[in-house]
């Protein structure tokens, strides 16, 4: 039932609607609100797609929190094109877009069906551009990793739309917005990348270090959070300006861009709340995002029941 539905079976029900009676409601109605969150998730080390840690604890505690999406839409860093396409396979492939990596990562499948329809309805939603049907990518790791987590059995259509590297920041964040109706079509958008993210200068020797920070990344994701915090977009667009260390944060902008899609989908009724928020091996952080009409509250990896927790260790063996 709709929301026109909903308040035409109350209105005939009681003939004459009060004041009071409207204000209930109106909070009956903020109730029945369906709108889908968006996601900017800190993806890291593909290794967080088979191991038990902090990160993929909550990944896959917030897939029970959330709403089951009829659809997974994700902006992913590593998929990078001249021009946009969104992926129009029913079967889309599991990229495995690294090196150097244990055999059991490269051996992970996960086969989430597409959503063809999906995909040529949001080439007609997007009028900024022209959005290209893409038959030959499949998802990569900036998705599957995280997907696998939130929703292992794989049975929810999976969709990625490629970042146009030719395009400045204010493009994103326009095209993004475009974007917004799927949120009330019961599709979970995720951005996926990092806030913080220089390979170059990562402290090999420090990588087992909990929440371990150099100066210049703690002091670069203090104000990415705050002006995320203060809905201040125009500073997160033109992030060059926010400080010198900007460019130590961000060499390149691919990682940072996913960001800039959730901030356009973000709405007037959404809650913002901060998530594996720390700091891995001195120049990269996991900090993350969600934009929800109503907290997200996952609950912490030490309250998930031995149910979950087995039910993660089992995918790290299959994986």
């Amino acid at each position: 039932m709709d929301r026109k539905q909903f308040i035409k079976l109350i209105a005939g029900a009681t003939g004459m609607i009060t004041l009071g009676s409207f204000n209930q409601l109106s909070d009956i109605l903020d109730e029945q609100d369906n709108t889908m969150p968006v996601l900017f998730v800190g993806h890291g080390s593909p290794m967080n797609a088979i191991e038990d840690n902090e990160f993929s604890r909550r990944w896959h505690a917030m897939g029970s929190e959330i709403t089951r999406p009829k659809a997974v839409l994700c902006i992913s860093a590593h998929w990078l094109t001249n021009g946009t396409f969104v992926t129009a396979m029913d079967k889309p492939q599991t990229i495995h877009d690294f090196g150097g990596f244990p055999k059991a990562l490269f051996d992970v499948q996960y086969p989430a069906p597409g959503d063809s329809k999906l995909a040529s309805e949001m080439v007609g939603m997007v009028k900024k551009t022209s959005v290209g049907l893409n038959h030959d990518w499949g998802l990569d790791h900036g998705t599957w990793s995280i997907v696998k987590h939130m929703y292992p059995s794989a049975d929810i259509p999976v969709l990625q739309m490629s970042i146009d590297y030719n395009q400045p920041m204010q493009y994103h964040y326009e095209l993004a917005k475009e974007l917004a109706a799927l949120r009330k079509k019961g599709v979970l958008i995720i951005g996926s990348g990092n806030m913080v993210h220089n390979l170059g200068m990562v402290a090999w020797d420090k990588f087992n270090v909990d929440n371990y920070g150099f100066d210049w990344a703690i002091e670069m994701n203090s104000l990415f959070k705050q002006n995320i915090l203060d809905h201040n977009h125009q500073a997160l667009i033109d992030y060059t300006k926010l400080s010198k260390s900007a460019t130590l944060a961000i060499p390149t902008p691919d990682h940072y861009i996913p960001l800039i899609y959730t901030l356009g989908l973000q709405d007037s009724k959404d809650e913002t709340t901060l998530f594996n928020d720390k700091y891995v091996a001195g120049s990269l952080n996991m900090t993350s995002v969600s934009f929800a009409h109503k907290k997200i509250v996952a609950p912490e990896p030490s309250q998930m029941d031995s149910t979950g927790m087995d039910s993660l260790k089992k995918q790290g063996q299959e994986g």
